[in-house]
C-alpha cells in the first residue's frame, strides 16, 4: 500500500466533512464538525428541563392524615395523591410505633378513629363484600385491601403503594375512610381480614 497516498486519502475525507472555510482540514475541521452537535445538546436540554418541570407542576398534591396509635398519638402520617387511575399511598411510621413484621393494612369505610386502641368505629373494610377479602383470593379483592405493611427491626416502616381498586374522591366520600394498620400480617385469602387481628394504628381519611 501506498502509505502517504492513503494518508492523504482521509486528509481528504476529513476536510470533506469540515466547512471549505478551514486551512488546516485536519485537526480544526474533526472540532468543528463536533461542535453543531453540542450545541444541538445544549438547547435541546433546556427543553426537556422544561417539560419536565411543566410536568412536575402539574402533578396534583398529596392530602396527608396523621397515623395515631393504640394511645391516640401521632406516630406517622400517611399520603394519598389522585392519579388517573387510583390512589398513590405513601406511608412513613415513626422508630418505636410497631412490633417489627408484616402488618395488615387496610383502607376501611368511615373516616373515624375517635375510639383509640379498638378504632372499631371505622367500621369495615371500604367496598367489603362477603367472602372478597384478599389480594389472593380469586373471587376478591375488596376495594380495601392492601399489601402488607413491613415494619422494621426498629419499629419504623415506610412505604410507598399504589392501588386501583379504589379512588381517592371516593374515599374522601360524606362520612370519609380510614387507613388501619392491624397487629398481624394479612394473609390475604381468609375471611373476613386475613387472620390479621386487631386494630392498632388508623389514620382518618376526610
Amino acid at each position: 500500500m501506498n502509505l502517504p497516498f492513503a494518508a492523504a486519502g482521509l486528509i481528504a475525507v476529513a476536510s470533506l466533512a469540515a466547512p471549505a472555510a478551514f486551512a488546516e482540514p485536519t485537526a480544526k475541521g474533526l472540532v468543528r464538525q463536533q461542535t453543531p452537535a453540542t450545541a444541538q445538546e445544549t438547547t435541546t436540554a433546556p427543553g426537556q428541563a422544561a417539560a419536565a418541570t411543566g410536568q412536575a407542576a402539574s402533578a396534583p398534591a398529596p392530602d396527608t392524615y396523621e397515623i395515631l396509635g393504640k394511645e391516640g398519638k401521632r406516630i406517622g402520617e400517611a399520603s394519598f395523591t389522585a392519579s388517573p387511575h387510583g390512589v398513590l399511598i405513601d406511608i412513613t411510621v415513626e422508630a418505636g410505633a410497631l412490633p417489627p413484621g408484616k402488618r395488615g393494612l387496610h383502607l376501611h369505610e368511615k373516616g373515624d378513629c375517635s375510639d383509640h386502641g379498638e378504632f372499631k368505629k371505622a367500621g369495615s373494610h371500604e367496598g367489603h363484600g362477603e367472602g372478597k377479602h384478599g389480594l389472593l383470593n380469586p373471587n376478591g379483592p375488596e376495594p380495601g385491601d392492601l399489601p402488607n405493611l413491613i415494619v422494621l427491626s426498629d419499629g419504623s416502616a415506610q412505604a410507598a403503594l399504589f392501588t386501583n381498586l379504589v379512588k381517592l374522591d371516593q374515599l374522601k366520600d360524606g362520612d370519609g375512610s380510614a387507613l388501619i394498620i392491624h397487629a398481624e400480617k394479612d394473609d390475604h385469602i381468609s375471611q373476613p381480614i386475613g387472620n390479621a387481628g386487631a386494630r392498632v394504628a388508623c389514620a382518618a381519611i376526610k
